[in-house]
């Protein structure tokens, strides 16, 4: 058996997960947490094979959970796919990345390879490992993308709301985003609310051009 401790600030997205490795038979969840000091003492106290780790949560993501907890082996699972994301776990120490809208046989087969000493990368995050390590240097979404942190609009967004953002310029419904990040339809609406407002863009049109027009699509 393979033994699993998850990390992720959303309760019924962690039931779903645990719900899904069970059904492999040879995973088990050995325990969960919601924060980082929950998730450095779980790990240290349950001592798994593997740690799931959320990337993004309130008090620090797993960065945090990263230089707190060593020993197991971490596979990154998130809802975000920002290069920036994906290269920050990877040299943090992570041994592979993983998106939220996986599967759970891809999940559980995930998980397997990492604790067999391999590497796991969502297909579309495994050229952002590439570019790099072979370049030496942080990668971005796309090769000549502009440096976010010099937009003060973009600056002004949190974390949730360039999750919310990315979504919306893909055309996702509230209902949809919603179901991804495991947050309510109101929730949502409330984000692109404050979204709209910090960018000064009135409608969605015109906030998914000002999101391409930056790579944040």
């Amino acid at each position: 058996m393979v033994a699993v401790f998850l990390v992720d600030d959303h309760s019924v997205f962690r039931a779903g997960v645990r719900a899904e490795l069970a059904a492999a038979g040879d995973i088990e969840v050995v325990g969960d947490a919601g924060t980082v000091a929950e998730a450095v003492a779980g790990i240290e106290s349950a001592h798994p094979d593997v740690v799931l780790l959320d990337v993004h949560m309130p008090d620090g993501g797993g960065l945090a959970v990263l230089r707190g907890a060593s020993g197991p082996v971490y596979l990154a699972l998130s809802v975000s796919d920002a290069a920036e994301d994906v290269i920050a776990l990877i040299r943090a120490g992570a041994r592979g990345y993983v998106t939220k809208n996986i599967s759970g046989p891809e999940l559980a087969a995930a998980v397997r390879r990492v604790h067999e000493g391999d590497a796991y990368f969502s297909p579309r995050l495994a050229g952002f490992v590439l570019d790099a390590f072979a370049s030496g240097a942080p990668a971005e979404s796309k090769p000549g993308a502009p440096d976010e942190s010099v937009d003060p609009a973009v600056d002004a967004l949190t974390r949730r709301e360039l999750e919310v953002l990315r979504l919306l310029a893909r055309g996702y419904t509230y209902r949809e985003i919603g179901e991804r990040l495991f947050i309510s339809v109101k929730t949502v609406e409330t984000h692109a609310s404050n979204i709209l407002r910090k960018t000064q863009q009135s409608n969605r049109y015109q906030l998914t051009r000002w999101a391409a027009d930056r790579d944040l699509a």
